[in-house]
């Protein structure tokens, strides 16, 4: 491995990390000088940012449906600085899993291309980089109220966590939920001013949701993970992970309509029911769509419906943000 305090000339540095798209903005627009940084925070692959912003919209959105009174300014400031904090906290957890995974990186095909493996970015620098993101995330957490804002402080303990999870545990991918959706919490008190039942079943929905789509991204790295002694679901499930996964799409679709209906139950409208319950099936559809195109020895396959979950995201949220305004 490149010692990490030293890199090598720029001509042997990759043109473009592995995994990320061919055309992504960072690799064809970014200054030379940056490019490295944003690779390191994921910025050439959004999907992460997605993912870790989803769970937020829908517990603004329903937060706002539960609570009518608190919607307006109030929600569309929780939708922008959310928007913008998974943004950086995303690019912060990646960096700090790169720091942590450098003497792993380099031994799995897909990842040897990333900064700190390849020898781009130092690990002190790293380090810098991953503390301007969490301090910029932390002027946006302090505009939320008191109880978001310690919500925000407690997802730091996951997130420094998740990491290690794949050295000691076969389910790294719960660790990762606790981590990704911590949002929905954080969001839904955000917008209500209080932590309510309804935001705990969303909060159980996005980490079975979790479950499925990084089962299926895990299932790239399955050989490699064997042959250095990671663990995940991946290698846990094998030929049974179809089973598995459908499992975690009907947990999803339960969860988060209990989330709906203890939520908005109390405004006796049928029609904004219907429609936030309809978000959690669209959710469920979209994933069993993912299901019928499954390949596991397929890693591009496995790569475009991991990636196909943003949509699957947005459904949801599309429906639970129309709740709000019937």
């Amino acid at each position: 491995m490149t010692d990490p305090e030293q890199r090598p000339e720029g001509a042997n540095a990759p043109e473009r990390v592995a995994d990320a798209p061919a055309l992504n903005w960072v690799d064809a627009y970014a200054p030379v000088d940056l490019k490295p940084y944003l690779r390191l925070s994921r910025a050439d692959r959004p999907i992460g940012t997605w993912l870790l912003l989803l769970p937020c919209w829908w517990g603004v959105f329903l937060g706002a449906a539960a609570v009518p009174e608190t919607a307006g300014w109030l929600t569309l400031w929780i939708f922008v600085g959310c928007a913008i904090g998974a943004f950086l906290m995303r690019g912060a957890g990646c960096t700090w899993n790169d720091i942590t995974d450098r003497d792993i990186d380099d031994k799995v095909a897909r990842t040897r291309s990333r900064p700190i493996p390849s020898g781009q970015v130092t690990v002190r620098e790293a380090a810098i980089w991953m503390g301007v993101q969490s301090g910029v995330a932390a002027l946006i957490l302090f505009t939320f109220n008191w109880v978001a804002i310690g919500l925000g402080i407690l997802s730091l303990a996951l997130v420094a966590i998740y990491p290690f999870a794949k050295r000691f545990t076969w389910w790294p991918q719960v660790f990762l939920g606790l981590a990704f959706n911590w949002g929905a919490l954080l969001a839904w008190t955000a917008q209500t001013g209080a932590l309510g039942l309804p935001a705990v079943f969303l909060y159980l929905a996005g980490i079975s949701w979790t479950l499925f789509y990084d089962t299926i991204y895990a299932h790239q790295d399955r050989e490699d993970d064997e042959l250095i002694g990671v663990k995940s679901t991946a290698r846990l499930f094998g030929k049974n992970t179809e089973t598995w996964l459908r499992g975690f799409l009907i947990a999803t679709v339960v969860l988060m309509s209990l989330a709906v209906i203890y939520a908005l139950a109390p405004q006796a409208d049928p029609l904004k029911m219907s429609i936030g319950l309809a978000g959690a099936w669209a959710l469920g559809g979209h994933m069993n769509w993912q299901l019928s195109k499954l390949d596991i020895d397929n890693t591009e396959k496995c790569l475009r419906l991991f990636r196909s979950n943003r949509d699957a995201g947005l459904l949801a949220a599309l429906f639970l943000a129309i709740t709000v305004f019937v």
